[in-house]
């Protein structure tokens, strides 16, 4: 049961058990504090006693094992000076008796020793040797492998230079054929050219014109290798040679005709009877390749319906007529039943394209020739100068040999120019 006590001064009311209970509370915690004290510092007493004691005796220990082991370095040092004193006595008396078996024991020793010790150098030089192959051999592979990796390196640098090679052959082929290709055509105008010389120096006129027509009939084959060339035998009636013009296709799109001429003198006659032979044989085109052009005809051109032209130019008149047959063959094969083939074969050569065409070429030969007019004018002008420079040169010269000559007299040889070089050349 709680009691509830006032405060006479304050007027605080509160409850005296919990106050008892807090003062005996702190009673007990004060004396158990002083009891603890008290204790601790009884064991702290009594530990210091145990130490004090303990080390003591410890000292005692190490006193008793210290004079203990003094007694026996003593006991000891007696005991081997003993010992040496009866060894030495012993060693006296055996060293005469043992000192020969001793001597040849030593010298066995000795001998084995030696004998252990080239063994042992023999062993070692062998291991010498076997080491210095060793790095002799790893040497050697290590070279070998080196090698073997150059090998490789340069067979694969061999290889891909090879495909390198054959990649710029396989790019360069067409070109190379086309050059090849011009080269053999070159290389065949060449002979042509050379075979008809030769046969025009050993044959007659005749001879010498059916050379040309051997070559003309070789240069259409040759250039046109679709196209059916065929000759016409001696004492038949017509033209010499005939082309018979085919497109891509094969299919055969009109006719030329030849007549080579090889005189000195070009004759009028020759066009009306090749005009006649062109409509016996339905031709569409008739060429004269003749050595002797017409008077008033500098170059290649048509006359009466018939063209003329040298044998430089036929190749390339040819060329020319072809195109035009294929295309008024064309043109009338996509419009026919429409009109006439000759008409239609004459309005093309009277076009303004073919017209155009035969312009271009005429230019192109007319450009070549002025080109080479201009680089004869070129070097005349400069060898004008020169000789101008020359001729200043030598002046000065003989003004200086005559003052010389006049100051010096004749005795002096002071000859510039020699005899006989008409004054242009100094000695």
């Amino acid at each position: 049961m709680s009691t509830i006590v006032v405060c006479p001064n304050c007027k605080t009311e509160f409850e005296p058990t919990a106050a008892i209970a807090q003062s005996v509370r702190d009673d007990m915690a004060k004396e158990y504090n002083q009891k603890w004290v008290e204790n601790s510092r009884q064991k702290e007493e009594q530990f210091k006693k145990e130490r004090e004691q303990l080390l003591k005796q410890q000292q005692e220990k190490e006193q008793q094992w210290q004079q203990q082991q003094q007694d026996l370095a003593n006991k000891a040092s007696e005991e081997k000076k003993a010992m040496e004193a009866q060894l030495k006595k012993e060693l006296e008396q055996k060293v005469g008796a043992d000192f020969e078996n001793k001597l040849k024991l030593l010298e066995d020793a000795n001998k084995t020793n030696q004998a252990k010790l080239a063994e042992a150098r023999e062993k070692e030089m062998d291991f010498l040797k076997k080491m210095q192959e060793l790095q002799t051999r790893e040497q050697e592979m290590e070279i070998q492998m080196q090698r073997r990796l150059l090998d490789e390196r340069n067979k694969l640098a061999e290889q891909v230079k090879k495909e390198e090679e054959e990649k710029n052959k396989l790019r360069d082929t067409e070109f190379e054929m086309k050059l090849k290709e011009r080269d053999k055509q070159l290389d065949d105008q060449r002979k042509l050219i050379e075979e008809m010389k030769r046969k025009s120096e050993q044959g007659s006129m005749q001879l010498q014109g059916e050379v040309q027509e051997l070559a003309l009939e070789h240069m259409l084959r040759y250039a046109f290798p679709f196209d059916l060339v065929s000759e016409v035998g001696k004492g038949v009636r017509g033209a010499d040679c005939i082309q018979t013009v085919r497109n891509s296709f094969g299919q055969e799109c009109g006719k030329i005709i030849f007549e080579s001429k090889r005189t000195k003198d070009f004759s009028e006659d020759w066009v009306e009877k090749l005009k006649a032979d062109m409509r016996v044989l339905g031709a569409d085109v008739a060429v004269i390749v003749t050595q002797a052009m017409p008077k008033d005809m500098p170059g290649f051109g048509e006359r009466n319906g018939v063209w003329i032209c040298t044998f430089g130019e036929a190749r390339s008149l040819v060329h020319v007529l072809r195109d035009a047959v294929i295309k008024v063959y064309n043109a009338a094969k996509s419009q026919e039943g429409k009109g006439d083939k000759m008409a239609l074969l004459y309005h093309y050569l009277v076009s303004t394209e073919f017209s155009e065409q035969w312009s271009a070429i005429r230019e192109g030969f007319m450009g070549m020739k002025i080109s080479i007019q201009k680089e004869r004018d070129a070097m005349e002008k400069l060898w004008k100068a020169r000789e101008k420079q020359l001729e200043k040169v030598l002046l000065n010269a003989a003004h200086i040999k005559g003052s010389i000559e006049g100051i010096a007299g004749m005795d002096v040889d002071l000859n510039l120019l020699s005899e006989g070089d008409n004054g242009y050349l100094l000695e």
